[in-house]
């Protein structure tokens, strides 16, 4: 009777050790992310949302890319060859290259993929002029014909800020202003679209027919090992939950953590908080400036005049001057370009002058509505800022609250606001998209081709044109650069706002975890 009864017992101990074993099996092989926002859009093309490019990086590959010295490096190619005369450069891909369904990639697959990009991409709107055309010659290679010498072909493919992803030329073949839904890629990871439920959950599992470089990572370069069978993001909107579940071991990775929440989690020795991005974030307040009230730039230019960089810092990071700095000017400070050249009216920082120039612009009382994400409290903290700012100064503000896969696809809107449309909002970047002016999204402004807000300024599209005709040039480029930064502040269609430090936070069981200038998850396991 008792061995019947222990072997029972035992019985049932291993039924209910069976589901317990195989939870913490999963939980071995799985990466578990508290992404910086919800995905809502699959297609890098059409948003430049920094989550979706996240999500491009598992799911596609490049043909070259950025290592950590920003040199740009083969990825998907073998390698390239340009012509004598620079006029053609022919690119040869590596073999055993597989799409997710099966399919090989093919020569036509990049071309068609380059074609599509090309048409939102800043950078290769630039070069555009200079492309004959782009040719297939057999399933490993392509070439482009040149007009022109273009040395900043490469840059351009291989660039972070708004990548050159390869897809099947099927899915490549829509529109580039029409959003794609088949996440269909050849790179390291898999997007399970099954599983996908925006706002609450999105998993991409390992590609196994996924053949890496046979080289170290190096920046956004080399091996792009997956070491890990699945990656899953959970949203989480509440940054207390948040830091609970990664105390409490519940998640692994929170990309983004609030800045008031650092202390507690490096108190914990499971956790490691570090600066993993290579670049300063920067903030923006972006116009819409193809309605009332801030179609004038004489409004934008007063509402410049009242901004005071270290409230919006402050309001994200904190009182620590050492986790932010004011930088008054277009580009990244520290580099080449960087320069306040026209910067004075950022200076000025006076809610007094700024209510008088309101009033010398015209402004009547025209309702602004100002979108703000709930759910992305850096950004939200910046808009929360700007709306008390124009309240001020006399300003009649809405705030429409929202998440921010909302907000991403509402900016696209070019209605008045009476029809859903915005007024102004706001958003981050790297230091690196803001170096140059062609990977400068924020500084482009060609009309209805341009970025949210649709600024069109001729003349600094001019200035971005002879840029990269005498980019060699050292002391042309500082001229444009210094012309480029006044000009963008007399037009004033985005404010800067500075940038600050954004670490991120892991469990100190992950291994493999590298700085580099995106937000990407291979090379990384469990140990």
């Amino acid at each position: 009777m008792n061995t019947t009864r222990r072997g029972t017992l035992l019985g049932a101990g291993a039924l209910l050790a069976a589901p317990a074993a195989r939870a913490q099996t999963a939980a071995a092989n799985t990466l578990r992310v508290i992404p910086q926002a919800n995905l809502t859009s699959l297609d890098p093309v059409w948003t430049t949302a920094v989550v979706t490019r996240n999500h491009a990086f598992l799911v596609y590959d490049q043909i070259c890319c950025v290592d950590g010295q920003g040199g740009i490096k083969p990825q998907m190619a073998e390698g390239w060859e340009i012509a004598p005369d620079q006029l053609s450069w022919t690119f040869t891909l590596r073999e055993g290259l597989m799409f997710h369904d099966g399919e090989r990639v093919l020569a036509r697959d990049c071309v068609a993929s380059i074609n599509r990009w090309a048409r939102r991409d800043p950078f290769m709107q630039v070069l555009q002029p200079n492309v004959a055309a782009i040719e297939v010659l057999d399933d490993r290679r392509f070439r482009f014909r040149l007009h022109r010498p273009t040395p900043m072909l490469a840059m351009a493919l291989g660039q972070t800020p708004f990548p050159c992803f390869v897809m099947p030329e099927r899915i490549a073949a829509t529109d580039a202003f029409q959003q794609i839904r088949d996440a269909v890629g050849s790179g390291p990871f898999r997007f399970v679209r099954e599983e996908w439920n925006p706002g609450q959950r999105a998993l991409w599992v390992r590609n196994e027919r996924y053949v890496p470089r046979n080289e170290p990572v190096d920046g956004l370069a080399g091996g792009r090992v997956p070491r890990i069978e699945r990656v899953e993001w959970t949203i989480l909107t509440d940054p207390a939950t948040s830091a609970n579940a990664m105390i409490q071991g519940e998640q692994d990775y929170w990309e983004y953590p609030l800045h008031d929440l650092l202390g507690l989690m490096r108190r914990n020795r499971n956790l490691v908080v570090e600066q993993r991005l290579q670049d300063g974030t920067y903030g923006v307040c972006r116009f819409n400036t193809l309605h009332p009230p801030f179609n004038n730039p004489a409004i934008r230019r007063a509402v410049a005049m009242a901004v005071d960089q270290r409230d919006y810092l402050r309001a994200v990071a904190g009182d620590d001057p050492a986790g932010w700095e004011v930088c008054e000017g277009v580009f990244t400070c520290g580099t080449p370009m960087a320069n306040e050249e026209g910067s004075e009216i950022l200076k000025v920082r006076s809610v007094e002058r700024a209510r008088a120039a309101l009033r010398e612009a015209g402004y009547a009382g025209e309702r602004v509505v100002l979108l703000t994400p709930g759910d992305y409290p850096q950004i939200n903290a910046l808009g929360l800022v700007t709306a008390d700012l124009m309240r001020r100064i006399g300003m009649n503000v809405e705030v429409v609250a929202t998440d921010w896969g909302t907000l991403v696809q509402r900016r696209a809107s070019r209605e008045p606001v009476e029809r859903g449309g915005w007024s102004v909002f706001h958003t981050t970047s790297a230091g690196l998209s803001l170096q140059q002016p062609v990977t400068h999204l924020f500084l482009r402004a060609n009309g209805a081709q341009a970025w949210f807000g649709w600024p069109d300024e001729p003349e600094i599209e001019r200035l971005r044109a002879e840029w990269v005709e005498k980019g060699a040039d050292p002391a042309e480029n500082r001229r444009i650069a210094a012309a480029l930064n006044r000009r963008a502040m007399e037009s004033m269609y985005y404010i800067p706002l500075g940038f600050y430090w954004q670490p991120s936070a892991w469990r100190r069981n992950l291994q493999g975890v590298f700085r580099a200038p995106a937000t990407v998850f291979w090379n990384i396991r469990k140990a």
